[in-house]
């Protein structure tokens, strides 16, 4: 994983850029609940919404409940905001461990940085595909195994290439404090439609991992067209 790279301005929302949408309406909130998990103690609350959205945040935490927290120049939470991972829903990846996408291992990862950190994941539900379904997203798999790319997959079927929406993830956020960010994320879209939505970002955490001969063409993909910061060197096939 590279390096957290640092900016030394926090970016600010441009007022003339901010999305004009209608606020989505949180209707409920679950008690936050301390979870013992496989990589480590969350603080983990629900988040429903007025369309019957439903989603997960998750603060690391010691085994007391105490939140973790790392001071230093890169890490301080209180000049640049705490490390903060967006994870849109994936089954195939998430539940089942399929080798096809980078997920999986993304929610892994990023459960590891923000332990390490401190910080939070918010899981978005409703994000299968980047926004298309699963049925779309399994018939997205077959038109790929018959040689279409991620993205053309999606165009193929007369969808966008990404159609996620943020604007609840932003109400959670603002919700838990959470106002300025280190963003753990490798895709810059991601980070504009939060600067869109208010959010502050002071600085990207690479979350790259490293490709298995089965996803490195949707790895690079995301790499060449969907401008994802990822390293060309890290997605070339296995050789025997």
């Amino acid at each position: 994983m590279n390096e957290y790279q640092q900016t030394r301005k926090i970016e600010q929302p441009d007022s003339k850029e901010l999305t004009p949408v209608v606020k989505p309406r949180l209707i409920a909130q679950s008690p936050a609940v301390c979870v013992p998990t496989a990589h480590g103690h969350f603080k983990m609350m629900a988040w429903q919404f007025a369309d019957g959205s439903e989603h997960l945040s998750l603060q690391a935490v010691d085994a007391e409940g105490n939140p973790r927290t790392v001071s230093g120049d890169k890490n301080d939470a209180r000049l640049f905001g705490p490390a903060v991972r967006i994870h849109s829903e994936c089954a195939t990846g998430d539940i089942f461990g399929s080798f096809r996408c980078d997920c999986g291992a993304q929610l892994a990862q990023g459960l590891r940085i923000i332990q390490e950190r401190g910080g939070y994941l918010i899981y978005v539900r409703q994000h299968e595909g980047r926004g298309i379904g699963l049925v779309n997203k399994l018939r997205a798999y077959s038109l790929q195994s018959e040689g279409l790319d991620t993205v053309d997959a999606n165009l193929a079927q007369g969808l966008a290439a990404d159609q996620r929406d943020y604007r609840q993830t932003a109400v959670i956020l603002r919700a838990l404090g959470l106002d300025t960010i280190q963003l753990i994320s490798n895709n810059p879209a991601k980070k504009q439609a939060l600067l869109e939505l208010g959010i502050r970002i002071s600085g990207l955490i690479s979350d790259e991992i490293e490709p298995r001969p089965e996803n490195h063409t949707y790895l690079e993909t995301k790499r060449e067209r969907m401008n994802h910061l990822l390293t060309p060197s890290h997605h070339q096939k296995d050789t025997p």
